[in-house]
């Protein structure tokens, strides 16, 4: 018997916390942000692609993807943010169902799929449950200000480039409030996983 759980949420809704959780509750973590850095290494089909596409200027000196450049490019023009999904996001699913396969090969019974966004991408058949890492949206602007250090107008940008925290949270099959302590939302994970029975 074995479980695949997607994990989502919105942008800075705190997803790397409740995925540290779930690794110490047993969970092995398959994560998306992490592919989609590795499928846009130096040398990568998609960042030869990339660069094709929006220019030299979203290149590092040392030939790596210049993120926060694209970032610039995408969150303000929804275009431009679909175009650069169509040659990532192919590259991503590929490399998180080959990680998922093999984890169920080598005996894995409890896989984690962290994936943002999951709902945006229409990714809900690679999952079995869906776990919303949620927050109030008014919690979620003031931490992006605070983490990327950006004004209001831009934190609003990006939020509003993914579907809502609300809708998301109603979604899912589950949800997790993250706005408290570490100890408030592992108790939650863990009632949801024995409801699931993950864990006994």
């Amino acid at each position: 018997m074995y479980m695949v759980i997607g994990l989502t949420g919105g942008i800075a809704t705190g997803k790397s916390t409740v995925s540290r959780v779930l690794i110490d509750l047993g969970a092995l973590v398959i994560d998306a942000d992490k592919i989609a850095r590795e499928v846009v290494k130096p040398g990568s089909p998609a960042l030869l692609e990339i660069k094709e596409e929006f220019g030299e200027n979203i290149l590092l000196e040392n030939g790596e993807l210049d993120r926060k450049a694209l970032g610039h490019i995408v969150f303000q023009n929804q275009e431009a943010r679909l175009k650069l999904n169509s040659i990532i996001h192919p590259a991503i699913r590929a490399e998180m169902t080959k990680q998922k396969e093999e984890a169920l090969e080598n005996g894995h019974s409890f896989i984690v799929m962290d994936i943002p966004l999951l709902f945006e991408s229409k990714l809900e058949h690679m999952v079995e449950q869906i776990l919303v890492v949620y927050i109030p949206q008014a919690v979620q602007l003031e931490r992006l200000m605070q983490r990327d250090k950006i004004d209001k107008q831009e934190a609003l940008n990006r939020i509003n480039s993914q579907i809502s925290i609300e809708e998301k949270k109603h979604r899912g099959h589950a949800y997790v409030n993250n706005s408290g302590t570490i100890q408030e939302t592992a108790q939650q994970l863990e009632l949801i996983l024995k409801k699931w029975s993950i864990i006994t």
